[in-house]
């Protein structure tokens, strides 16, 4: 690995949607100077006055131009956009030689700019948020301690799931309330989800289709697969030894979810990119996220192991938090996650290249105990 460039203590935070929250407060307590970009300075500043931090970071006009202007070697750039931008943001930390945050999952374009990341000296940092992020600590955690007790060379088979979802803290008839945009949220289940279930890969092509009810600490939801849990089982680290029966990581719903959202299970399966874009619209308008409204967040992670004779190991992490008047319970979850990880790019514990969340068990420990120090509750139960 190339030493990373050095930081400097500027950090330019951009973007300020609903994931923005008291992350970006810490990050004003950690570093030299923070700039926050928007879409105009007039909102940034009035992001910044909503979040209590006028007069203590700099608002800015965003365009790629301009905060490429002022990037300086050292520097930590967050990208709080879509993911489709975070490609060119990061083509611009490089041939700055900036440091690179976001809270999203890697996309193809992040990945081919690595290598030139890399050789740059500069850390990119990504899914660092809560999910994904935080499921990621969980998992390497549980991962660590059941290695611990069956041993990496010993015969063995694993069930692990991940479920995580935002959901109303008050329940609604729709089941749901929207904490990213409509349309990320209707695409995302347009997208095939390929999972192990009873020892080999299967794909759901409509990820819904494969709902089903899921007890969490006496309660129960409805749960899904999503994306591809596949790749994340040599990314937590889990022996060769070992057998997964079930290995998947998905997305958790209230009760009756699924049968709220049956007008738009026809509309997805029948519409085109036109179709769902509008269907997005009308969604948003007819189900608004208001001040008054306050969200949920829960993230379960548990892995069961089961060893030659008797030997057995399980484990769970359990999050779940309500949101309040000062701060959803998404923002606080995603962004001070993403600061804790600027935060360890700012001090240099970070290596250079990509990172996905904590990476290691022994870091994402780390980072599990900073962010407990923090305030963010969560429980672990081994059995």
């Amino acid at each position: 690995m190339t030493e990373p460039v050095s930081a400097s203590g500027t950090v330019h935070w951009v973007g300020a949607g609903l994931s923005t929250g008291s992350g970006l407060s810490a990050l004003c307590g950690d570093a030299e100077r923070v700039r926050l970009w928007h879409r105009t300075e007039e909102r940034a500043a009035e992001a910044l006055g909503r979040l209590g931090l006028t007069g203590r970071a700099e608002p800015r006009t965003y365009t790629l131009e301009a905060l490429t202007a002022e990037l300086a070697p050292g520097d930590v750039v967050v990208s709080m956009l879509p993911a489709p931008e975070h490609a060119s943001l990061l083509a611009a930390c490089v041939r700055r030689r900036a440091h690179f945050a976001c809270s999203s999952y890697v996309s193809d374009a992040v990945l081919e700019l690595v290598p030139e990341a890399t050789a740059a000296g500069i850390v990119v940092l990504t899914e660092a948020g809560l999910d994904p992020g935080i499921d990621h600590l969980f998992a390497h955690s549980l991962v660590a301690r059941a290695r611990e007790a069956i041993g990496d060379a010993a015969a063995a088979s694993y069930d692990l799931t991940s479920y995580c979802g935002g959901i109303p803290a008050v329940p609604n008839d729709f089941r749901y309330r929207f904490s990213w945009a409509p349309l990320g949220v209707l695409n995302a289940l347009r997208s095939p989800a390929r999972y192990i279930e009873d020892g080999a890969e299967t794909v759901a092509e409509r990820p819904w289709e494969a709902t089903r009810a899921h007890v969490v600490d006496g309660e129960t939801f409805e749960v899904y697969p999503n994306r591809d849990s596949v790749p994340f089982v040599e990314q937590y680290e889990l022996p060769s030894a070992w057998k997964p029966l079930g290995f998947v990581r998905g997305t958790l719903r209230l009760d009756g979810w699924l049968r709220a959202w049956d007008a738009v299970f026809e509309e997805l399966k029948a519409g085109d990119d036109a179709r769902i874009a509008a269907l997005a619209r009308e969604l948003a308008d007819i189900h608004p996220t208001t001040d008054a409204d306050r969200d949920r967040v829960v993230l379960a992670v548990s892995l069961a192991v089961r060893g030659a004779g008797d030997r057995a190991w399980s484990g769970s992490y359990l999050l779940d938090l309500e949101g309040d008047a000062d701060e959803s319970a998404m923002a606080r979850c995603v962004s001070r996650t993403l600061a804790l990880g600027v935060r360890h790019i700012l001090d240099g514990s970070l290596p250079s290249g990509l990172s996905r969340a904590a990476e290691t068990a022994s870091r994402s420990q780390e980072w599990l105990g900073e962010l407990a120090r923090e305030g963010l509750e969560f429980t672990l139960r081994v059995e």
